[in-house]
């Protein structure tokens, strides 16, 4: 066959075969061998990347045993029950040393890692800033806190590694500025936690250091692409984390595991030293922003972290402090609601929650007001997916070369590679049967031209102004509204990208906000799961009802909104859903 091929191709030479094949064969091994040696070179980058890590942690081991030696009598449940606001007063008072509580949360983020997977590295020169902070007479509104913070946010001397092999080589030369006001202001980052690769994901896992997997449950993911501190946080191996979000990335682990988390406005807080795998995605821009296991505690983060030195060393965040008489005040706020967004209809349990929390508001003295968010399936698709995939997901596919592609990613990965043209023939042929499957894939194929790059932004504009004209109307001070949730089981988010449409409309907005636990899944929302038909009985509706599945105990949530750089409100009404619901809990 190869022979007759070859006479074909060359009718008028004499082809010594023997010779062509031999070309051939060697042709082919050298390939082969070529992939061979990358393939073991990457092995070696992840192998080292690991080894490095567990050294680390078996630096750290030594040291907490070594503390526990030296003051064995230290109360280490009692320390890890104290809320953050009461912490922050015995560290400052002195009836509590950083030390001790510096030690006492290494020691449990060993454990919860050990159950979870959820550090990507201990940071050892938080025994440096020990030692610094005590130095300084002037303790800081964070003096003694110990806060994790996720693997990209900028650290001296450690990778941001986005769970890419790629990113395995560099080192961060200064901290982020995120991280030296967290200094500034007393804390000792610990801790960089794991993400999914390419950060492109809502479930916690990458080819380098694993999955990730929920503290309340092992078989449910902690969600992303902030899992790791979702799983810290609720594992109780930290009090305070810093995530970021650009389509959930930081109310979906919230979500997932139970906590407290706020999206900022993007400019709020800076971004300066925070490396992602894609740069220069502005339109949809990303946020960074605290978690933890109350509101009070991110109220105090974003006071903490709002103030002259953020200021001044990053002069493109707006110079605008914390505003505590908006976080403190008590007067009836005219909240709008709604339990569904008409795209991907959420589990009955989500719905039940912003029902209770709804009746309880409005019982509290608040004024609830119907809210329909418009044309969520055109922000979606026409709005957030064209945003990321403009040049049709190559930018984002470059991320994975000389890499291994996590599985998670994979269903991702290859709609991504399918040619233009098929991803707009199948978008045709599918539209009558599926037609969020056909928009998804039309997204997809991204745009053709830097007008049509323009005209894409000018949209995103449109709708914003269209959207704050509605709320205007409606005369409301903030939104209450559902949040992907329960957890799901690890491996389901890669197959359900675009269920997030409950928290990517706020990224596309660019609005203020947080999510809040309220309840637990009951036996009764799981007998009720059965019956969910979604809103197009199309694969994905029934893909989430078996993501969701098995879920009775885990939390439930809702998200709260406000207006652009009104995080104080948003905290405020947050702070309003919690108390409601902990009453509700205890009476």
């Amino acid at each position: 066959m190869v022979q007759q091929l070859l006479r074909q191709l060359l009718p008028e030479r004499k082809v010594d075969t023997s010779a062509a094949l031999a070309l051939l064969g060697g042709s082919v091994a050298a390939l082969v061998l070529w992939k061979w040696l990358g393939k073991k070179m990457i092995q070696k980058k992840m192998e080292e990347a690991r080894r490095t890590r567990d050294e680390g942690m078996k630096k750290m081991a030594k040291a907490v045993q070594q503390f526990r030696e030296q003051v064995p009598s230290v109360q280490t449940d009692a320390i890890l029950s104290l809320p953050l606001l009461e912490l922050t007063g015995r560290l400052r008072e002195g009836s509590l040393s950083p030390r001790t509580v510096l030690y006492t949360y290494l020691e449990k983020a060993l454990e919860v890692t050990q159950q979870t997977n959820c550090l990507r590295h201990f940071i050892p020169e938080c025994e440096e800033q020990l030692q610094e902070i005590q130095r300084h007479k002037e303790k800081g509104l964070l003096y003694g806190i110990p806060v994790s913070i996720k693997d990209h946010i900028g650290h001296k001397g450690h990778l941001a590694t986005c769970g890419l092999v790629q990113c395995l080589g560099t080192l961060m030369e200064e901290d982020s500025v995120l991280v030296k006001v967290l200094k500034r202001q007393g804390a000792i980052p610990f801790a960089m936690t794991n993400v999914p690769q390419s950060l492109f994901s809502y479930d916690c896992s990458n080819p380098i250091f694993g999955q990730t997997l929920n503290p309340l449950n092992h078989q449910k993911s902690p969600g992303g692409s902030s899992g790791g501190e979702g799983a810290l946080i609720a594992g109780g191996g930290s009090i305070l984390g810093i995530g970021s979000d650009v389509g959930g990335s930081i109310r979906l682990p919230s979500s997932f595991c139970g906590l407290c988390g706020l999206k900022p406005t993007a400019e709020r807080l800076s971004l300066s030293g925070v490396t992602g795998p894609i740069n220069g995605i502005l339109a949809v821009p990303c946020a960074l922003g605290p978690m933890a296991r109350d509101v009070d505690s991110l109220a105090l983060c974003m006071k903490a972290l709002l103030c002259q030195e953020m200021f001044q060393l990053d002069p493109s965040v707006p110079p605008i402090p914390f505003n505590e008489e908006v976080y403190s005040s008590s007067t009836p706020l005219r909240v709008g609601y709604y339990d569904t967004d008409g795209y991907f209809p959420l589990p009955p349990c989500m719905r039940r929650a912003v029902k209770e929390t709804r009746h309880a508001l409005q019982a509290a003295g608040h004024q609830l007001v119907p809210f329909s968010p418009p044309r969520i399936p055109y922000v979606m698709t026409e709005l957030f997916f064209k945003t990321f995939f403009a040049d049709g997901g190559r930018a984002w596919l470059d991320v994975f070369t000389g890499d291994i592609v996590d599985p998670g990613l994979k269903p991702q990965v290859n709609s991504c590679k399918m040619p233009r043209l098929v991803k707009k023939l199948l978008a045709l042929l599918l539209k009558p049967l599926f037609p969020r499957l056909a928009a998804y894939l039309s997204a997809l194929a991204g745009m053709r031209s830097v007008k049509e790059m323009w005209n894409h932004h000018h949209q995103i504009q449109v709708y914003r102004s269209q959207f704050i004209a509605r709320w205007k109307e409606l005369q409301l001070d903030v939104v209450l509204c559902p949040v992907l949730g329960p957890a799901f089981t690890t491996g389901y988010p890669g197959k359900l990208l675009t269920a997030i449409s409950s928290t990517m409309l706020y990224n596309v907005l660019n609005f203020p906000a947080g999510v809040v636990p309220v309840s637990t899944v009951t036996e009764a929302d799981e007998e009720e799961l059965k019956l969910y038909q979604g809103c197009c009985d199309d694969p994905w509706d029934r893909t989430l009802k078996q993501a969701v599945s098995g879920a009775v105990g885990l939390p439930v949530a809702v998200q709260c909104v406000a207006l652009p750089w009104q995080e104080e409100l948003c905290l405020r009404f947050m702070k309003e859903v919690e108390t409601l619901s902990r009453d509700k809990r205890v009476a």
